[in-house]
């Protein structure tokens, strides 16, 4: 029998993040960016699966490069 070992991958190298990963990561409230996520639905760095929201991290990464405030 093969037995796979699980690995935690670093929040910089994962491709999606939950939205408290988000918040630790970005320095951004999660309450701010929950309502972001639902308020930008069809937005390139947010992705639905079910009634979960995960963010693209290079995605919101260059969104937020491109702003000059992040609103609530």
């Amino acid at each position: 029998m093969i037995y796979l070992k699980r690995f935690a991958v670093p929040v910089w190298e994962k491709y999606l993040l939950t939205i408290e990963e988000g918040a630790r990561y970005f320095g951004i409230g999660e309450n701010k960016l929950r309502k972001s996520a639902e308020e930008n639905e069809d937005s390139d760095y947010i992705l639905s699966n079910g009634n979960r929201r995960l963010i693209k991290r290079k995605r919101l990464e260059q969104y937020l490069e491109r702003c000059t405030r992040v609103y609530p």
